[in-house]
């Protein structure tokens, strides 16, 4: 069982000049879009459809072309011209007495920001701008009875949740390999436009996870200006490695010296794992490197990877069905990095993912290496580390649903 819930709002603090003038702005106006007063104005709401480029969209409402121009090279700043994408809204905001006369072009980049363009008889000038958004604290705690990502899924939280643990905790817990028992408590951030509207689980902000028994601690804590999760003893939770270059996956065939091959029906050593996806599953490089190899192996590997991590370890990403974009011999990879993408090219009797390590240049079994941890807590911001760790945790078990039915405290809501 899951529980999820608003436990607190709170985000952080923007220009108290500017805020106050938005707020005198919104007390006075009736009808507030884009930062713009409409009570006079009219809009208007177009979508990019294929086809579309700014100049016949400039043409269509009505532009000459030397206006055109001055509006493009006025937007160009803050959005490309050549990058407007297919579905995206733009809106055009007319005088209410004269609609022929546009005052505004609102483009939308996303959800979030959107770039203004403000129209006048001698002048034109364009700036950027963003939706209001709110910070929720909420917070889930669960207990595995199939998977997390199910229990998650079962319980209405954000999917993105079961994602993000899996990320913070990804060199502790093997998450296809969690128990039925195994439980978690987490706190984390949303962030909603109007309050209602989410649009994406800013960070998470603290985390119990119980595995096998054991207590595992996820802080959150900033170093040399990096944000990064840390245990109760202030060792980081991120390794050189991840666990496995696939999110979702089955495991088909495991790390020997001697395996019975399904095509050429003969015992012969495989020296990697199997990972069973779908065509087209991203896979991701286990740690930062440089890719060393990319080439096609008609009678064996199909197109495949290689990646030199270090002086010490190579991996190698077999049977895929295309490379990613950019991705070519020499490339600088970071851990986490789509690099291809599971296929069946080569000697393969199905789509999946032949991955392999080697350290000193010898096949060891990907399952079982171990990898020394990220650097921890400096010794002069232990003290530090520890007032936020007791923080957290505190709030975290102020937060720890009674019974299932506890209901947490709830602060003002803020604007960012």
């Amino acid at each position: 069982m899951l529980s999820c819930f608003v436990a607190l709002y709170a985000c952080g603090p923007q220009d108290k000049k500017r805020a106050g003038e938005e707020e005198l702005q919104e007390e006075a106006c009736q009808w507030l879009e884009y930062g713009i007063c409409m009570d006079s104005l009219d809009i208007t709401r177009y979508t990019i459809e294929r086809g579309d480029h700014f100049a016949s969209i400039l043409s269509n409402l009505g532009f000459t072309p030397a206006k055109g121009e001055r509006i493009t090279a006025a937007i160009t700043p803050y959005l490309s011209p050549t990058k407007l994408q297919v579905g995206h809204v733009y809106s055009a905001i007319s005088e209410r007495d004269t609609a022929s006369t546009i005052r505004y072009l609102v483009f939308e980049k996303g959800r979030i920001d959107f770039a203004v363009v403000e129209i006048q008889p001698d002048t034109v000038l364009a700036y950027e701008e963003a939706r209001p958004v709110t910070l929720k604290r909420e917070y889930a705690e669960g207990v595995i009875t199939s998977s997390m990502w199910n229990t998650i899924v079962a319980s209405g939280a954000p999917v993105m949740l079961a994602l993000m643990l899996s990320d913070v905790y990804a060199w502790q817990i093997d998450f296809f390999d969690v128990k039925e028992g195994d439980s978690f408590r987490v706190m984390y951030d949303v962030a909603y436009v109007n309050d209602t509207s989410l649009v994406e689980i800013s960070a998470i902000e603290g985390a119990v996870f119980t595995h096998r028994g054991e207590e595992y601690l996820a802080i959150p804590f900033q170093q040399d200006s990096v944000r990064e999760y840390f245990d109760m003893n202030g060792n980081s939770l991120r390794r050189e490695f991840l666990k496995n270059p696939l999110d979702f996956f089955r495991i088909t065939s495991r790390f020997s010296h001697s395996r019975f091959h399904p095509i050429l029906k003969r015992r012969r050593p495989h020296h990697g794992v199997d990972y069973a996806a779908p065509v087209g599953t991203p896979v991701k490089t286990i740690g930062d490197g440089v890719v060393i190899e990319r080439a096609y192996q008609g009678g064996g590997a199909g197109n495949y990877l290689k990646v030199r991590h270090n002086s010490v370890y190579t991996t190698a990403y077999m049977h895929l069905s295309r490379f990613a974009s950019g991705i070519q011999k020499g490339t600088t990879v970071k851990q986490g990095q789509v690099i291809g993408y599971v296929g069946s090219t080569g000697l393969s009797t199905g789509p999946h993912l032949d991955f392999r390590v080697y350290k000193n240049n010898q096949p060891v079994n990907p399952l079982t290496i171990e990898s020394p941890p990220c650097d921890p807590v400096k010794p002069e911001l232990l003290d530090s580390f520890r007032t936020v760790q007791q923080q957290v945790m505190q709030e975290l078990d102020s937060l720890r649903l009674v019974n299932g039915t506890g209901v947490a405290p709830v602060d003002a809501s803020v604007e960012q």
